[in-house]
């Protein structure tokens, strides 16, 4: 496993790492997941996605149980907070009372006394930044999170932020996490620059563009896979997209390696990636999974994969 500084920041995080969403305390038996996080300790994997929402704080749970053998200071644990956890008007967004509340929450349900990373998992309009700034600095100087980012905000949301915390001499977020993938690019023509000039490093979620960069739908959409059961691929699993991962399949089969792994190299091959977090439901999918961590792409592959996507900045 390699390891990279978040951002400016001294953390340094795997580059490959285990996310929660829909997985862990939902779709995959308990007994499987432990498994699966233990295969990923073992692959050297220290970086834990969480977030209250995810399974209904179930994720935490698991994954908290499954690691508490481990040293502590060998983790680096994240949760996120934003999304309504019940019908109660201020257990939702990113106000104060909200924060203090949901942090207490998340470290009683993973077992632990204090968040590696907090993520403001979308941006609230409802609640002043500045509150939202100060009360994170708040809880890093509690020692209760040592380090806070935005998932999925704007450029624009995410200079605000950085502009409050400059301006009340406060801790400022280290880590912006995005989706982001071959075929997902959006990030790159403003929150990339945004995130270099102030020194924010990207953890980034869907790497495999929730399976499509797999391959496992180049035939046909298996019964039981996300494309078939929900409508979050609707507007990427086109033939187009498909045509092209089949297309990039045989780039990787030429490399001796799998779609998946280029896929990843791929995305770590940007130096503002921090980490690209996974989803897995096996131990061999981890273990794939981190073997993309050893594959250098050169600059003729890099070119080769960008004329079959076709979707860079400036391109349509």
């Amino acid at each position: 496993m390699n390891y990279r500084r978040v951002g400016k920041a001294g953390i340094k995080v795997s580059e490959i790492a285990l996310g929660s969403w829909l997985t862990y305390g939902g779709s995959v038996e308990t007994k499987q997941a432990e498994s699966i996080i233990h295969a990923a300790l073992a692959c050297g994997i220290n970086y834990f996605d969480l977030a209250d929402v995810y399974s209904d704080g179930k994720a935490e749970e698991v994954v908290g149980r499954a690691v508490k053998g481990q040293l502590r200071s060998d983790l680096v644990v994240s949760s996120k907070l934003f999304w309504p956890m019940s019908e109660n008007p201020n257990d939702r967004g990113l106000s104060r009372k909200h924060i203090m509340e949901s942090v207490e929450k998340s470290l009683k349900r993973i077992g632990t006394d204090y968040l590696d990373i907090y993520f403001c998992h979308r941006f609230d309009p409802e609640t002043e930044v500045e509150e939202t700034v100060r009360a994170m600095d708040d809880l890093v100087r509690q020692g209760k999170i040592l380090y806070w980012g935005t998932s999925d905000w704007s450029a624009a949301q995410i200079e605000r932020a950085v502009g409050e915390a400059h301006f009340h001499k406060t801790y400022p977020p280290i880590v912006e996490q995005p989706g982001y993938n071959m075929f997902a690019r959006h990030i790159e023509p403003e929150i990339i620059p945004v995130c270099i000039r102030n020194g924010i490093g990207l953890t980034v979620y869907s790497p495999l563009a929730q399976g499509l960069l797999t391959g496992k739908y180049n035939e046909q959409t298996p019964p039981d896979s996300r494309g078939a059961t929900t409508s979050w691929l609707e507007q990427s699993l086109t033939s187009a997209n498909i045509e092209k991962t089949k297309q990039l399949t045989k780039v990787a089969q030429s490399h001796g390696i799998t779609l998946s792994q280029l896929a990843l190299a791929w995305v770590l091959s940007h130096p503002v990636v921090s980490s690209a977090i996974i989803g897995a439901t096996s131990v061999e999918h981890v273990e794939e999974n981190v073997a993309a961590v050893d594959v250098e792409l050169s600059s003729e592959t890099l070119a080769e994969i960008e004329k079959i996507i076709g979707n860079g900045p400036g391109e349509k």
